[in-house]
């Protein structure tokens, strides 16, 4: 592989793969509504779980495992879980937005090839204080890290994936019989898709918009002034 974009000849990618990293970046999406109906083949699924087992760990504690969910009838009572969840947050929606709130599909878990739970141990790493003695948050962290992994390689295989978070978490754990040391991170939706939106789903329905970058650069300290070049530059590529 030729490295004509880094000239200190440090290990860049060549033009094509690094593209292909940025496209796989902006090209993902939380899909709800547009999987269909093929099944999930084990070596794509396996390539992907490959992909998240390398992601970065503090401590090297690698925390992560991953339940695979094919079962029906656990995935339609993790549905129940979820539309109990979404009743108990809709009235803390602002009431403006109540009614784009109920219009939203926020799930795909029966419509998902296969659902996954990706979970953190929190034991894995007890006797091992490396980066964790004044954050032990990181354990938790480290594994949102391998779900970043999955989804992008997901992307690039052109697999969806829907994060749902709108769950009670430890009628969770009961249902998937989690014992209490390991800690339920995100809850997927994963399968063939008949595509990926242009847009994030809330972005093309008006909940939100992508803020923009320039004004979240701050120079030193929180709020600093400064980094007129770069904020330029990060305008142009928002633009």
């Amino acid at each position: 592989m030729s490295e004509t974009h880094d000239p200190a000849g440090h290990n860049a990618f060549d033009d094509l793969a690094r593209d292909a990293v940025y496209q796989a970046i902006f090209g993902r999406r939380d899909v709800r509504s547009q999987f269909s109906t093929a099944p999930l083949d084990d070596a794509v699924l396996a390539r992907l779980l490959n992909a998240a087992h390398h992601a970065p760990s503090v401590g090297y504690m690698q925390p992560w495992n991953f339940i695979i969910i094919r079962d029906m009838a656990r995935r339609q009572a993790m549905r129940e879980l979820f539309l109990a969840a979404r009743q108990q947050e809709l009235p803390q929606i602002e009431a403006d937005r109540r009614a784009l709130y109920a219009k939203l599909k926020l799930e795909g878990i029966c419509e998902s090839a296969v659902n996954i739970c990706v979970t953190c141990d929190r034991n894995r790493s007890r006797n091992s204080p490396l980066g964790r003695w004044h954050n032990p948050q990181m354990d938790l962290y480290s594994t949102v890290c391998a779900v970043q992994n999955f989804w992008l390689a997901a992307r690039a295989e052109g697999i969806g994936v829907g994060w749902v978070s709108i769950v009670d978490t430890p009628a969770l754990q009961r249902l998937l019989g989690m014992p209490d040391h390991v800690v339920p991170i995100a809850y997927l939706c994963v399968g063939p898709v008949h595509g990926f939106s242009n847009k994030p789903d809330l972005e093309r329905v008006g909940w939100g918009t992508r803020l923009p970058l320039a004004d979240l650069i701050m120079s030193d300290c929180f709020g600093g002034e400064g980094e007129a070049e770069l904020k330029q530059i990060a305008r142009t590529l928002s633009g």
